[in-house]
């Protein structure tokens, strides 16, 4: 197991400072994830829609992706109902588990909280079972918080 290198704090911190587009930001996040992290077959956001109120697609770096997620459902929609992050050793183990791509077999989501609500899940997938460390998962807590400093819900909403 490779774990991920706290530096990627710093950097995302430095990548989105002054960005205002929420999208951009969100784009630039998975593709930092993506190019720092060993193991991975996808790496993303799913975004909360307060008018369906389903988690929707957003940016990701991988292959094809499930496009709409309800709250409560497989990891991401778990995540989002519980307000938690989740680490999923082996995804085929996880009950109501969705599988957007077979080749996944661990899996990490951090929701991402911008003014006391969760606006995104954070995911990210990988072909390798226990990919992802419990300092994984400090530090991708980090960068969600990070990223979540950057976004600005109001702007969010009206972009998506």
């Amino acid at each position: 197991m490779t774990t991920l290198d706290p530096i990627i704090i710093d950097q995302l911190d430095g990548l989105l400072t002054g960005e205002t587009n929420p999208i951009t930001a969100l784009a630039n996040a998975s593709a930092l994830l993506n190019d720092s992290m060993t193991d991975l077959n996808w790496a993303g956001f799913y975004l909360f829609n307060t008018k369906t109120g389903q988690l929707d697609l957003g940016p990701f770096q991988g292959k094809v992706a499930c496009m709409h997620i309800q709250p409560g459902k497989g990891v991401v929609g778990t995540s989002y109902q519980q307000q938690s992050v989740i680490r999923v050793a082996n995804v085929h183990e996880f009950a109501d588990h969705i599988a957007c791509d077979s080749a996944s077999n661990a899996e990490i989501v951090v929701p991402i909280n911008v003014d006391g609500k969760t606006v995104a899940i954070m995911d990210i997938d990988s072909p390798k079972f226990d990919r992802f460390s419990e300092e994984d998962e400090k530090i991708l807590t980090q960068f969600g918080q990070t990223l979540a400093a950057h976004l600005d819900t109001a702007a969010l909403n009206t972009v998506y």
